[in-house]
């Protein structure tokens, strides 16, 4: 009676613990705690249930999870500071790793700056900003030929 019991506490601790945290994290072991109330009710041996709830839990696991993975959460959604990468941008205050300074103006939108190879960008010269670290914008100079190509 006693393995009865517990089986079916795990199997009920399993499930509400998926249905608070939504993210397909226990459900894994709910299968299995299923598959050893089942051989519980059997009269199987407790090695046995207990071989068997390891057992569909983890080939549920290894089985659905890159699944579930896969189709669950296969929209990201860029953020703002992702739609700035690869934008063209003003420097606004000289660019200078050495100093820690340098500004940028992205659209709207004001950005620290440093330049991605070091070198020093004046003030008015138009970049393009190839990555965001923190509240930082890492930037390379537009040349010549490039802003006769965007016009």
């Amino acid at each position: 009676m006693l393995p009865k019991i517990i089986w079916t506490a795990l199997l009920v601790l399993f499930t509400l613990g998926e249905a608070v945290s939504v993210g397909l994290t226990s459900i894994w072991f709910a299968a299995g705690s299923l598959a050893g109330l089942i051989c519980a009710l059997l009269e199987g041996p407790w090695p046995l249930q207990i071989a068997l709830f390891i057992a569909v839990s983890t080939l549920t696991l290894l089985a659905f999870r890159p699944l579930a993975k896969k189709y669950l959460n296969s929209k990201v959604e860029p953020t703002n500071a992702d739609r700035v990468v690869g934008s063209t941008a003003t420097v606004t205050e000289e660019i200078d790793n050495l100093q820690s300074t340098g500004r940028v103006q992205v659209g709207s939108m004001p950005w620290a700056a440093r330049s991605e190879n070091g070198s020093i960008i004046p003030a008015g010269a138009l970049v393009r900003v190839l990555r965001i670290e923190g509240v930082k914008v890492y930037v390379e100079s537009i040349s010549e030929h490039e802003k006769e190509e965007e016009k």
